[in-house]
């Protein structure tokens, strides 16, 4: 590893989590021994105080902020407050004790459901508040547009390198398996867990099947946020005069799937004999969220793990730590 970047002092925030965790070990991978984290019950986010002393004591040269209160459709409509006021305190807190103590680069995640309900498909940066939230996740939408909002703000008026990584749907290690919380792929992965231990004929699924979803791993995601630390520290010329022009930009692999293929897909890692049965009378969220990643394709990095491969290694990693 480059002396540069060997050298820096990194604080992921929210390294317990599914892309914390995959960040963490991902950077540890790459000889990187400087990473300071800390625990949910030690360092309260949504307190700007204790961010802003942590900061101040640890003095980190790059910030990661993998935090935040995700999930999928039904705890989006159900924890409407949570989803905006948590999530917003947490990035802003961030952001700003970032400022305050001289943070050099900042890494903010952000969603693809920022962008509009019915935005052209694949979904350019340049589509965002073009038109109307989808309902199912507007609180969390809202409050994702405040934390990249800010970066650019800041970015402007500053000249802080601040950016946001808006990915496509993640899944792998460490995802959260609650069927009534989680996303769509862990929800699959747990029900078809349970059908198959159960010997069910039938595993339910959420609505009609037919939205199309683009999912990533989040290995994929770690290997684009070093990518991008890497370079910016080496003062790359052709990924800084990106970032400049674009304080967000798309991550994801470029192809989708209906929630009924990833359903066939995921069954076939189980029983392929369990059926799929539809409930309509849930919400199926937008129609179609599929990502225009060509800025950082341009870049230079692209994906390598496949939805197939992914699945199945999320999947063995999920039996074996069940327990």
């Amino acid at each position: 590893m480059e002396k540069t970047l060997k050298n820096k002092k990194i604080f992921i925030a929210g390294h317990n989590g599914m892309v914390g965790s995959s960040v963490l070990r991902y950077f540890n991978n790459q000889g990187l021994n400087k990473i300071v984290t800390q625990s949910r019950k030690k360092l309260d986010l949504t307190n700007w105080n204790k961010v802003h002393k942590f900061l101040k004591k640890t003095k980190p040269d790059i910030v990661i902020n993998c935090a935040g209160k995700v999930g999928g459709i039904l705890a989006n409509s159900t924890y409407l407050k949570e989803f905006l006021l948590e999530n917003i305190y947490i990035q802003l807190n961030i952001i700003d004790a970032c400022f305050k103590n001289n943070v050099k680069t900042l890494i903010n995640l952000g969603s693809s459901c920022i962008y509009p309900r019915k935005a052209k498909q694949p979904i350019k940066e340049s589509y965002l508040l073009s038109g109307k939230l989808e309902p199912t996740n507007e609180a969390y939408a809202i409050a994702k547009i405040v934390g990249l909002k800010s970066c650019e703000f800041y970015n402007k008026q500053f000249r802080t390198s601040y950016f946001t990584l808006m990915p496509c749907n993640l899944y792998g290690p460490n995802d959260n398996f609650n069927i009534k919380k989680s996303h769509f792929i862990p929800g699959l992965i747990k029900k078809f867990y349970l059908a198959n231990l159960k010997n069910m004929k039938n595993v339910e699924i959420w609505g009609s099947g037919r939205p199309k979803r683009e999912i990533m791993h989040v290995d994929d995601l770690a290997s684009a946020i070093f990518f991008i630390i890497k370079r910016v520290e080496e003062k790359n010329k052709r990924v800084l005069d990106a970032l400049k022009k674009n304080s967000f930009i798309n991550i994801g692999i470029a192809k989708d799937y209906t929630i009924k293929q990833f359903a066939k897909m995921i069954g076939k890692l189980f029983n392929e004999k369990i059926n799929l049965k539809f409930n309509k009378s849930y919400p199926d969220g937008m129609p179609q969220k599929l990502l225009d990643s060509s800025i950082i394709y341009s870049m230079g990095w692209k994906p390598i793990i496949s939805a197939e491969e992914g699945l199945r290694k999320t999947v063995e990693w999920y039996k074996k730590n069940i327990k």
